[in-house]
């Protein structure tokens, strides 16, 4: 039988997802077949937006369809307070959380030798900037609990020591070599309310 080369495509296109092995991309790519034309028009449609509509926040780096996102723009929560992790979607994990009311700061990643990511790579120096321009007092950072995340927040931690700001880490209720986005809301608020305080040894 010959190859269709359209459902390889798709098969191939549906495996960069992650967890999606081939085998689970390939049934899908066969599930369109039996879908109706309307069903693809919308899901190709919703591809497109979610491709011309999205994009980072110029303040934090979260993702937002608007110039900026509602947390950055929003009075009522408490600019003082910084949540600081490494990625857009870490953001939703803590909102869904519902306890936090303050700001956040994106890093764009996680500092990795084995990946090739290097501090300059990583949007700190925004948030030094951000930190001298604005009236934030305290800085949680809540990079993953992998060896990646906690060598981005021991980075951070030195170079933020001399900003006359508070800096704490969130409490690990997350496993080490976890991720933030896998957690859920009552973990994740345990870890945030657990956080503690990083104090520069002095000799």
């Amino acid at each position: 039988m010959d190859e269709l080369k359209s459902i390889v495509n798709l098969t191939l296109a549906f495996s960069k997802f992650p967890s999606i092995g081939n085998k689970t991309a390939e049934r899908m790519a066969y599930a369109l077949l039996d879908m109706k034309k309307e069903d693809i028009d919308n899901l190709v449609k919703s591809i497109e937006t979610v491709e011309t509509t999205i994009h980072t926040c110029p303040i934090c780096g979260s993702l937002t369809e608007k110039e900026t996102c509602s947390i950055c723009s929003n009075p009522n929560r408490d600019h003082s307070i910084c949540v600081v992790v490494s990625y857009p979607k870490d953001v939703i994990t803590f909102e869904k959380m519902g306890e936090f009311k303050g700001i956040y700061h994106v890093l764009g990643g996680e500092i990795s030798s084995y990946h090739g990511v290097t501090p300059k790579d990583l949007s700190i120096d925004k948030l030094v900037e951000r930190i001298k321009k604005d009236s934030i007092k305290e800085i949680v950072i809540a990079t993953n609990p992998s060896v990646e995340g906690q060598t981005t927040a021991l980075y951070l931690t030195e170079t933020l020591k001399d900003l006359n700001i508070k800096i704490s880490r969130i409490g690990f209720g997350i496993p080490i070599g976890g991720q933030l986005d896998y957690a859920d809301s009552l973990t994740l608020k345990r870890s945030f309310e657990n956080r503690k305080e990083i104090k520069e040894d002095k000799e």
